[in-house]
């Protein structure tokens, strides 16, 4: 069965470099009628917190990314002191105690000396006395695990075929000094024990990848297919580590994105398929290919989630936005065609309280000095509130009829005058909803 997993650490919030590691890896499960696993990457207890566990699930519900179970690194550390202990027994885990400024040394000098700057493996070297000195003078030492120096190769799911030599990459630490587990070796137990089948993440987790397929091997796993997707950079190829921050899941919802237009945008973008909006998941999973995915850094523009956003409201009757319309203070009996108007000339649900709060109280003028005669004599034609569907059409004659203007020059000033607005709804659709015009200008 296909399983995948999106493996978050909850020390922040999801932000949409994330979303697309997690839209992806759900789904290829959905698609294959597979499990999707969400694995808190707890390990770290310093930076952990569960109020962002708490909020990496809130997040995931809103976009209806629905986890088939919920595991936690933090309840395993056993499996992975267990693995720890084979990888010594078989020689392929070792203790190491170079401090970071010695370590920064030696790579300066292969550097120089035109060499990769990669751990020289010194610590292999050492006795039971030396080890025993160095644990007495600088306590517990790193745990490294023991790269078999060949070509590490495997067939990538974006990227094609892959092949790393596995002498030009240190032996990675697997254990820090202090005991705390790291994310390699507990992806890799994690993986091979909850037989995760394929694994999507970033084009930055290449090497990873490399060392995790010997780790996997050397503890008699079979090493997943893995996918590495594009970095997504700014619309002008900047960039987004900076900007990552307002690009958290909640800030973009607070500011009124929809769950369909943001999954719509991240399942195409960086794919040789054009964006489209789809309004249900079903539609998204079955339109889905990895293999469309191209290498080459993503450009994202969150400015493309607002007409996506718009176009989806245009989609959705009354009832599915009736808590929101009631929320702006509209009146039970005109929700329904204020609705009808609104949803074709809005962008976001916040858009609504500005919109019914001028039909309520009157919109405050915009008029230009030349027109103001005009519409001072158009105002003393226009009766007041109630209105129908037919008031603008037989108001904008009469004004046209006795003034002599016609077309923009009719039109735009009566617009303006009455909503404030250069574009809105169509006025014969708008007014009918207006309590109360203002002729004070």
């Amino acid at each position: 069965m296909t399983t995948t997993r999106f493996a978050p650490s909850p020390t922040g919030y999801i932000h949409v470099g994330n979303l697309r590691t997690a839209l992806m890896n759900f789904l290829i499960a959905r698609k294959a009628g597979g499990t999707f696993i969400l694995r808190i990457d707890d390990t770290d207890p310093e930076r952990s917190k569960e109020e962002y566990v708490d909020a990496i699930k809130e997040d995931l519900d809103w976009l209806g990314l629905h986890w088939d179970r919920v595991e936690r690194q933090s309840e395993r550390l056993d499996r992975y002191a267990e693995a720890a202990d084979r990888l010594r027994e078989m020689g392929r885990f070792y203790e190491a105690w170079e401090t970071p400024t010695e370590l920064d040394l030696k790579r300066k000098k292969q550097l120089n000396m035109g060499r990769p700057p990669v751990y020289d493996r010194a610590a292999l070297a050492l006795s039971e006395d030396e080890k025993a000195a160095l644990r007495a003078e600088r306590g517990e030492g790193v745990w490294r695990f023991k790269l078999d120096h060949a070509r590490i190769d495997w067939a990538d799911g974006i990227l094609g075929d892959i092949s790393i030599d596995a002498a030009s990459v240190s032996d990675p630490v697997l254990i820090r000094a202090d005991g705390q587990i790291l994310y390699t070796l507990a992806s890799v137990v994690d993986d091979t024990e909850m037989g995760v089948t394929d694994v999507v993440r970033g084009s930055d987790h290449v090497t990873n990848t490399a060392t995790q397929i010997q780790i996997i091997e050397a503890l008699g796993g079979t090493p997943p297919a893995f996918a590495h997707h594009s970095l997504l950079t700014g619309p002008q190829g900047e960039a987004l580590s900076k900007r990552l921050g307002v690009l958290a899941l909640r800030d973009l919802r607070e500011a009124g994105v929809k769950p369909m237009a943001l999954l719509s945008l991240m399942a195409r973008l960086g794919s040789s398929d054009p964006v489209e909006l789809r309004t249900d998941m079903a539609e998204l999973i079955e339109g889905f290919d990895i293999s469309r995915f191209g290498s080459a850094p993503t450009k994202l523009d969150p400015e493309d989630l607002y007409p996506l956003t718009a176009r989806y409201l245009q989609t959705l009757p009354l009832s599915e936005v009736a808590a929101e319309v009631s929320a702006a203070g509209v009146p039970d009996d005109l929700a329904e065609p204020f609705w009808a108007v609104m949803k074709e000339n809005i962008t976001t649900l916040k858009d609504l309280g500005p919109w019914w709060e001028m039909l309520r109280d009157g919109a405050s003028p915009e008029v230009a000095d030349e027109d103001r005669d005009f519409i001072a004599f158009a105002f003393g034609l226009l009766p007041e509130p109630p209105y129908d569907d037919t008031t603008w059409g037989a108001w904008t004659t009469s004004v046209k009829e006795q003034s002599g203007r016609k077309g923009k020059g009719l039109f735009m000033p009566l617009r303006k005058a009455l909503t404030g607005q250069a574009r809105g709804p169509e006025m014969a659709a708008l007014m009918p909803l207006m309590q109360k015009v203002n002729k004070t200008f």
